[in-house]
């Protein structure tokens, strides 16, 4: 990200209206570039200022009684403005009672993915940050579920994929939807895998793939347990790393 990108996202940046990739970028340019810092940094303390309760001051009674008078709608009939209230009512009722099978349709096929989607990903940049990618650093699965016990109300499934391609790496805590979860992280070449797991009422799921930013994700549920993997890998290597780990056998306690 060049500098006047950082300065033209800079606001939608303070005020978190930025998507959690655009958001995270801004935050790496400031963290490396002293004057955006220093930019960000001046926002900042005018922002404070025009914060300060001394700054607001009540209005005069005399202002604020013709302020009264002045918005005060004159009194009429209601009968007909409640007729007309009635017949909207109605048409905003039967407007709704049509459109509803697909407004529900809608709320469940992307509410709920794309925040998942959101939330996985800005974990996934989260952990790319340094220091932030593992707990336990071990490429030996008998060495990371161990780790997770006592951190967790489930134990995870962690499997060995080096055969696949794709070597573990260790794991960490995370959260996603407001419950800790379990994320292990494989590599690909240079490319770090998050994969999020949790246990999730409800039948298995086949393999759901989400793109946006330039990361992909995948999610599926298996025996009882929701699963969301995460990278910048193509879209055809990450789903090849779901389906090793579905067919791959899971560690046994020892």
């Amino acid at each position: 990200m060049t500098c006047d990108d950082a300065r033209r996202r800079l606001h939608a940046y303070l005020d978190d209206e930025l998507d959690p990739a655009q958001s995270m970028a801004v935050e790496q340019h400031l963290v490396g570039c002293a004057a955006c810092a220093a930019g960000r940094r001046e926002y900042d303390r005018l922002r404070q200022a025009l914060a300060q309760p001394a700054l607001y001051h009540r209005a005069p009674d005399a202002l604020r009684q013709r302020w009264d008078v002045s918005v005060t709608p004159p009194l009429t009939s209601t009968r007909p403005r409640r007729a007309l209230a009635l017949a909207a009512a109605a048409g905003f009722a039967g407007a709704l009672a049509l459109s509803a099978p697909a407004w529900l349709w809608l709320s469940r096929g992307t509410e709920t993915p794309a925040a998942l989607v959101g939330e996985a990903i800005s974990g996934h940049l989260r952990s790319l940050q340094p220091q932030h990618l593992m707990d336990v650093v071990s490429t030996d699965q008998h060495t990371v579920k161990p780790w997770f016990e006592g951190k967790l109300d489930f134990a995870p499934r962690v499997k060995e994929l080096s055969a696949e391609g794709f070597p573990l790496a260790g794991g960490r805590l995370d959260a996603i939807g407001g419950r800790s979860v379990a994320a292990l992280v494989y590599r690909r070449r240079m490319h770090a895998i998050n994969l999020y797991q949790w246990p999730s009422d409800g039948p298995d799921t086949q393999h759901t793939l989400a793109q946006r930013h330039g990361y992909a994700v995948i999610d599926w549920r298996q025996d009882g347990m929701r699963f969301l993997a995460v990278s910048d890998l193509n879209e055809n290597e990450l789903k090849q790393f779901a389906l090793a780990f579905d067919n791959a056998t899971p560690a046994a306690a020892r």
